[in-house]
């Protein structure tokens, strides 16, 4: 399907599609999940200093006005469930697989970038969690595997036990294994009074 004139966009000197516009092509190729995680990428903002852009690169209203000007486009009905699922708040697409393993469980929507102390931004934060019962979960991608990056974790993870969270790690392992490991222990946790 053609794209608007202002679903173009340049980029070096290239002609591409927006990122909007671009989430919408592929809705009609991927799997619901990487779609979802696809878009809480698109709509992420961006950390300060790791990143050289400083606003998300679309939002979630940009996402809707796509689905609106293309209501006949092949994959328009996955790309309206998926835009119900997107989030802004998660750092990888594991970490949205994660959340989308736990709720797909019937567990409840877990926070996104779950701070010790709600309204301090140098609080720890977990990638995932449930405030109301203080349970914090961490997926430890490949880059949390460097010294550096392991003792920056490990200060963190003392933090929240500490504050008597209960914390959670998953990692590669447990998404190779469809989070089932992982839905199990939230479930356990969440029960627990």
């Amino acid at each position: 399907m053609l794209a608007h004139q202002d679903e173009i966009m340049d980029w070096q000197g290239i002609r591409i599609s927006t990122p909007a516009r671009t989430w919408l092509d592929l809705c009609r190729l991927l799997p619901m999940e990487h779609a979802v995680a696809i878009g809480d990428q698109l709509v992420r903002q961006p950390h300060d200093g790791l990143e050289l852009r400083t606003k998300p690169w679309a939002t979630i209203q940009d996402l809707r006005e796509m689905l609106k000007r293309h209501p006949k486009m092949q994959g328009i009905v996955k790309a309206r469930a998926a835009v119900e699922l997107i989030r802004a708040g998660a750092d990888s697409a594991p970490e949205t697989f994660l959340r989308l393993a736990l709720v797909d469980a019937g567990l409840p929507e877990p926070e996104l970038q779950v701070r010790i102390l709600a309204d301090n931004a140098h609080s720890p934060a977990a990638d995932l969690g449930y405030r109301r019962q203080r349970i914090g979960i961490q997926y430890d991608g490949g880059h949390h595997l460097t010294r550096e990056q392991q003792s920056r974790d490990n200060r963190r993870d003392a933090v929240f036990h500490s504050a008597g969270w209960r914390y959670f790690k998953f990692n590669a392992d447990d998404l190779a294994r469809d989070f089932r490991w992982a839905v199990r222990q939230i479930r356990a946790a969440l029960r627990e009074p």
